[in-house]
């Protein structure tokens, strides 16, 4: 008897987004990957299996016991412990959140063997030197390392887990992976996936998801080598890139004579007893292409976020970006115009209900949201960078209504749009399926061939190459002897 079952079923996922799923069914220890492109509704249906959405019309048939974990989950909880750093204003001092609180917080009695388990998949997962860390000062893999923990420890029948391998340093993804190998003799996984070299080998049913439908999936009986072919070719670039749009040439951004577009001398990073990173000399020159890379919790997000001002430490290391010595009475304004960025804490950040063309837009004014007026060349440049994502359609569609894979597409050549003079990609795949991936690899290869930006890049996945990459930074060298 199927665990799981749904029949001619209509749900409702938030306000407005409607899910139809005609027929699905999952037996206990059958543990099913779900794969598609961008936008398919693979999140959505993996909310419908979680129980995340309501029955509208149908049959649907579900486990008592689910946990889910996804990037929606995860963004809500990063804004719920932001919005705690208000209270200050009504004068309420309020402790921020450490790791161990939010893994505990639905837990009326901890038992010791909880503890105990707690601190083994801590251990896997090289999270336990950060149990006691804020929340709010996780990496992104942190977090979702933080959050799947949470979520083994409910002991659910059904765990659904929604991109698990995304913001995953190397030594983190074979963990994750040996850790699934030992849950699905206890409890029946539901993956979804956008790399088919993500697929762990105990998977037994696949399903392929286009326009919000199941349009294939593999027998009960398990995936046959046929059909991981078939699967395989489903996910096959199709095209090439075209040329890039024309950078808008009438736009006034005081021109830079410098050659050295950063320089850092002994930088270090540390939060209270924690050092980050340390004794970095790092220069980085016009027309060269960095590759930084490193475990979780290395610093690289925070390094990225130095150049661009969005870290204090910028101000407390002696750092010069675009030949402004940080902290000298410079405006942001002088930075950024000089910049393109594209990372998970923009995406969080970028929730301004607004339509798809004015996000791409608003990368010319390097604002979240659009507050000036553009000229008609900007709106057709805009236009030209959707069409090469394959996005025109979604011009006037509100930018929240998107997939994350979507929005992520959005928010690089929001990056890219005004072909910036340095151009930081702090994990810019992150949610893209295998199509899209390759895509925007094959445009960031063309932008670093025109000569005229500078790319920094932190990936985690070796076949994510942008050629041109000629500069390597590892992180590890930079980190204390003694760090975990």
């Amino acid at each position: 008897m199927p665990m799981m079952k749904v029949r001619q079923g209509r749900f409702l996922l938030g306000l407005t987004h409607q899910v139809r799923v005609e027929h699905l069914q999952i037996f206990a220890g059958q543990h099913c990957a779900i794969f598609g492109a961008n936008g398919s509704g693979k999140s959505a249906l993996a909310a419908v299996i979680a129980g995340q959405a309501q029955l509208l019309e149908g049959r649907a048939e579900l486990p008592a016991r689910i946990s889910w974990v996804s990037t929606a989950q995860q963004q809500a909880l990063i804004e719920a412990e932001r919005r705690k750093g208000d209270a200050d204003i009504l004068d309420v001092e309020v402790d921020p959140s450490t790791a161990r609180d939010i893994i505990c917080r639905d837990h009326d009695d901890w038992s010791a063997a909880q503890e105990q388990q707690l601190q083994q998949l801590a251990g896997t997962l090289r999270l336990q030197q950060r149990l006691d860390t804020a929340f709010l000062a996780l990496s992104t893999g942190e977090t979702r390392k933080l959050l799947l923990i949470k979520a083994i420890l409910q002991n659910p029948e059904l765990l659904v887990l929604d991109e698990p391998f995304n913001g995953l340093d190397v030594d983190a993804c074979t963990a994750l992976h040996l850790l699934l190998a030992e849950l699905q003799q206890r409890m029946t996984l539901v993956l979804v996936l956008n790399r088919l070299a993500e697929l762990p080998v105990f998977m037994q049913k696949i399903l392929y998801l286009a326009h919000g439908e199941i349009q294939w999936q593999s027998a009960d009986s398990g995936i046959s080598a046929l059909e991981l072919a078939e699967l395989a070719q489903l996910n096959q670039l199709q095209q090439e890139p075209g040329p890039l749009p024309a950078k808008d040439r009438d736009r006034f951004t005081p021109a830079l004579a410098e050659q050295v577009l950063v320089r850092l001398r002994q930088g270090k990073v540390q939060y209270g007893d924690r050092v980050i990173f340390q004794r970095l000399d790092w220069q980085i020159n016009r027309g060269e292409h960095w590759q930084i890379t490193g475990p979780n919790g290395s610093g690289k997000t925070c390094l990225l976020q130095m150049l661009s001002g969005d870290n204090p430490h910028c101000y407390t290391n002696d750092l010069q970006v675009f030949g402004y010595q940080r902290g000298s009475g410079e405006s942001i304004w002088d930075i950024k115009q000089h910049l393109g960025l594209v990372s998970n804490s923009l995406q969080l950040q970028y929730r301004v209900g607004c339509p798809v063309l004015h996000v791409v837009l608003s990368g010319f004014y390097d604002s979240i949201g659009l507050y000036d007026q553009p000229s008609a060349l900007q709106i057709k440049l805009a236009q030209q960078w959707l069409a090469l994502i394959g996005l025109e359609a979604k011009a006037k569609d509100s930018f929240q209504s998107l997939s994350f894979g979507d929005q992520r597409l959005v928010l690089i050549v929001r990056a890219m749009v005004k072909h910036p003079t340095l151009l930081i990609l702090d994990e810019p795949c992150n949610g893209l399926d295998q199509l899209n991936r390759l895509k925007v690899l094959a445009l960031l290869s063309v932008l670093a061939r025109s000569g005229e930006s500078t790319l920094l890049y932190v990936n985690h996945h070796q076949e994510d190459k942008i050629t041109g990459i000629n500069r390597l930074l590892q992180m590890t060298d930079y980190q204390p002897v003694n760090s975990a």
